[in-house]
């Protein structure tokens, strides 16, 4: 099965760039693809300097979609949204006041890809930490979601004046030029050992392998890829019913696996099910004090959006549209005219029967 590769290089135009992120491109284009992905083919989509995190988004969402191992290369910045304190990768218009709406929040790398077989998906990471991130990193990971083999660096700001470069990324894309590409391990500790006279112990080195056979959301997985989507959601409700009863029915235990018995509605194209058990658990977060802005409680109100659009049924989708619009005015999340989308449809749907 072939693979797909996406190489992300972003970074502020002007006086905010830390980083000389678009440099490393060049080096990785000329790898063939088959050698960035560890795979017979690949598909090699790129994205240099992009402008929009709604354009980074539609590439990411289409390339976790795509069946067959999947590797992200990202070298960039983090920045963070002073608002939340939520790392984000900065773009081309991205400044320090402007996080929130130009830059990429890192947590839709987590949300986008935890819906891929456990096992499936690679990043390779290459980013420069403003002085705020920095600190915030030293003590609370950079989390890229539980389901994926995630190794890199994170560099401190640097410490002179000037614009650094991307060696851990040029490192990893001159050991792939010889056209064999190590396992991801052993590929990231070749990498570190070329650049360790540059790094000199600052990094903040990452590394986390894949998830193992007896990770339940393999069996899970292997379960919706073979057809088999009712017994795949009884695995799921038994793993929620254990956390209800061991940590009670608000807790990230529980809510974790209210989430992917939602997305099994989906694989299962039961649109109106994963629609309301979404607007249950953003309904649930907000009910334990989370805010309306906090990134799990608009990812709820989004994908229960994105379902509730997928629902054809006039009557389900009437009575889910009210409950959506009622969470809308309390979370727009970040795309503009979200409620005035849902109203509209709504007029749509009186008119039929």
């Amino acid at each position: 099965m072939p693979g797909t590769v996406l190489l992300l290089a972003a970074s502020p135009v002007g006086r905010g760039r830390l980083v000389d992120a678009a440099s490393v491109l060049p080096v990785l284009a000329a790898v063939p693809p088959a050698v960035l992905s560890g795979t017979d083919t690949a598909n090699v989509v790129e994205l240099a300097d992009p402008l929009e995190p709604q354009a980074v988004l539609t590439r990411l969402r289409a390339a976790a979609a795509a069946p067959g191992p999947l590797t992200v290369y990202v070298t960039g910045q983090l920045q963070l949204d002073r608002r939340q304190r939520l790392p984000h990768l900065a773009l081309a218009r991205t400044t320090p006041a402007t996080v929130r709406y130009t830059a990429f929040p890192w947590h839709w790398f987590r949300e986008e890809l935890r819906l891929r077989p456990a096992g499936a998906t690679t990043l390779l990471l290459d980013l420069h930490a403003d002085p705020e991130t920095w600190q915030l990193l030293r003590g609370t990971p950079l989390d890229s979601g539980r389901g994926n083999a995630v190794h890199g660096r994170i560099a401190p700001p640097p410490s002179r004046r000037g614009i650094a470069q991307p060696t851990y990324m040029k490192a990893l894309a001159t050991i792939l030029r010889s056209g064999f590409r190590p396992p991801a391990e052993q590929l990231h500790q070749q990498a570190l050992t070329r650049i360790a006279p540059d790094s000199a112990g600052t990094d903040l080195v990452l590394s986390t392998p894949g998830p193992t056979g007896g990770d339940p959301h393999a069996a899970i997985t292997a379960a919706v890829q073979s057809g088999r989507h009712t017994d795949a959601d009884a695995l799921a409700a038994r793993h929620e019913q254990s956390a209800v009863a061991a940590h009670g029915p608000a807790s990230e235990e529980a809510l974790h696996w209210a989430e992917v018995r939602a997305d099994l509605a989906m694989f299962a194209g039961d649109a109106a099910r994963s629609c309301r058990t979404w607007l249950t658990i953003a309904g649930a977060r907000l009910n334990a004090g989370q805010a309306p802005d906090a990134p799990a409680v608009e990812a709820a109100v989004d994908r229960a959006h994105h379902q509730w659009g997928q629902v054809r049924d006039p009557a389900p989708a009437r009575e889910l549209g009210a409950a959506l619009a009622a969470l809308r005015e309390r979370v727009p999340g970040r795309r503009e005219g979200a409620l005035d989308h849902v109203q509209r449809q709504m007029r749509q749907l009186q008119t039929q029967g």
